[in-house]
């Protein structure tokens, strides 16, 4: 019987970005960013993760198997809260 993960790798890398990919929209994902490595371009982030005021994005360079994580941080004023009460 498989026993139920919790935390870091609970969640199959298909899983991961049906369920993040699938909320972001297809213009704002970055496209072709060069490894931090070698340089050659990457087509598209391997994950995404949005967080409060930035979001995180996982790259893996086929070309030489390097993984690294670029971070956007947005200004405070760009960072939309919910209201505290209606």
């Amino acid at each position: 019987m498989k026993r139920p993960q919790i935390g870091r790798g609970a969640m199959t890398k298909a899983e991961m970005q049906k369920s993040t990919m699938a909320t972001a929209h297809a213009g704002d994902i970055p496209r072709q960013n060069p490894c931090a490595q070698c340089g050659a371009p990457i087509p598209k982030p391997d994950w995404i993760e949005p967080g409060e005021g930035r979001i995180s994005y996982l790259w893996t360079c086929r070309a030489c198997n390097y993984r690294f994580e670029a971070v956007a941080i947005f200004d405070e004023a760009a960072v939309e809260h919910p209201p505290l009460a209606a």
